[in-house]
């Protein structure tokens, strides 16, 4: 089993199948927000699809932001290696943020996100 896939993510998308916010923009409820480093996925629907959970949001902080679907298997390998790096040891995986609560996008105090969503507006 994914380590990602728990059951508070399971409730989280529960009533969120793929394309169910469609045309939502800012108005569209984050169901949940993964992170490593400065990276966030900021998650609005998703999905099971065989033993993965494929999921649709908006990342932030890798080379280009974007609209996007991630699978939730792959997201659970990413990991960077800090002794590589020269930052100690050990890893760094991605994860939830476990204290998140769902609400619009548009409520969400990242300004990352906000310049991202400002880009769709009349």
């Amino acid at each position: 089993m994914c380590r990602l896939l728990t059951p508070k993510l399971e409730e989280a998308l529960k009533d969120f199948p793929l394309r169910s916010q469609d045309g939502k923009g800012k108005e569209a409820i984050c169901r949940a927000i993964f992170a490593i480093g400065r990276v966030r996925w900021f998650i609005i629907e998703g999905e099971r699809e065989g033993n993965d959970v494929i999921m649709f949001g908006i990342v932030i902080g890798l080379m280009e932001d974007e609209y996007g679907y991630v699978s939730l298997n792959e997201m659970s390998g990413i990991e960077i290696d800090l002794t590589e790096k020269g930052l100690g040891e050990g890893k760094l995986k991605v994860t939830q943020l476990e204290n998140f609560k769902p609400r619009p996008l548009k409520e969400i105090s990242d300004i990352r996100l906000k310049h991202f969503l400002a880009r769709f507006e009349n």
